[in-house]
């Protein structure tokens, strides 16, 4: 059982995040338990470099994992195969335009070698919340006029925190992502947890320290 520092314990609204230098190896990067996910608490939590992740039934844990995995349009990997999807043009591109079923998609997609989810209702509710504040954007892929994969995330600055993604098409995140990266002017996109899926598009780790200065820097 992990032991968890009473400082962590967010025992109420007002109660800060621990120093992120507190942060524990295991699991990585937990800093916080508890608390509400107020649109106060998020946008601090982000500017901290901190972000919920929890499973169904437990309560809210925040973290800030060491190292980061980040994403910039200098290392932005095309491969041949994407490329040429992309410049077949079977894909329509949208933002904000359908927040709402971009987030339901990624909450109820099925994901290889994972069961359940961590999008709760108390999470949609929280960052379409956000969303409706202009503060969590999302990136829509169509294929045919349908719905086919898509990204949200929350954007402060000149960074985009990226929190899910989903796709029903081969490729369709993987548009998403792209043009986020090349098309909307971010400087750093924060991909939270190293994934081959990432790591294919030119996303790489850093240390948490130099990813807390790059946010002092560009929010």
């Amino acid at each position: 059982m992990i032991e968890i520092p009473q400082s962590f314990v967010l025992t109420d609204d007002d109660t800060p995040f621990a120093n992120i230098e507190q942060a524990l190896d295991e699991p990585n990067g937990l800093i916080a338990v508890g608390g509400v996910l107020s649109t106060e608490r998020l946008i601090d939590a982000y500017q901290r470099g901190i972000f919920p992740w929890y499973g169904e039934d437990e309560p809210v844990q925040w973290y800030s994992p060491n190292p980061r995995m980040v994403a910039t349009p200098a290392e932005l990997h095309i491969s041949k195969s994407l490329k040429k999807t992309l410049n077949q043009h079977k894909f329509n591109i949208s933002v904000d335009q359908d927040f709402d079923s971009v987030i339901r998609h990624c909450k109820t997609v099925k994901r290889k070698n994972q069961t359940g989810t961590w999008i709760d209702e108390a999470m949609v509710e929280a960052y379409t919340i956000l969303h409706q504040q202009g503060i969590v954007k999302s990136v829509e892929v169509y294929q045919d006029n349908k719905l086919v994969g898509g990204l949200y995330g929350v954007a402060m600055g000149k960074v985009f925190f990226g929190e899910s993604m989903f796709s029903l098409r081969p490729d369709a995140s993987k548009i998403a992502f792209v043009y986020l990266v090349q098309s909307m002017g971010y400087a750093l996109v924060d991909c939270q947890v190293e994934s081959p899926h990432l790591k294919s598009l030119g996303a790489f780790n850093i240390e948490r320290s130099a990813f807390i200065k790059l946010l002092k820097d560009l929010l």
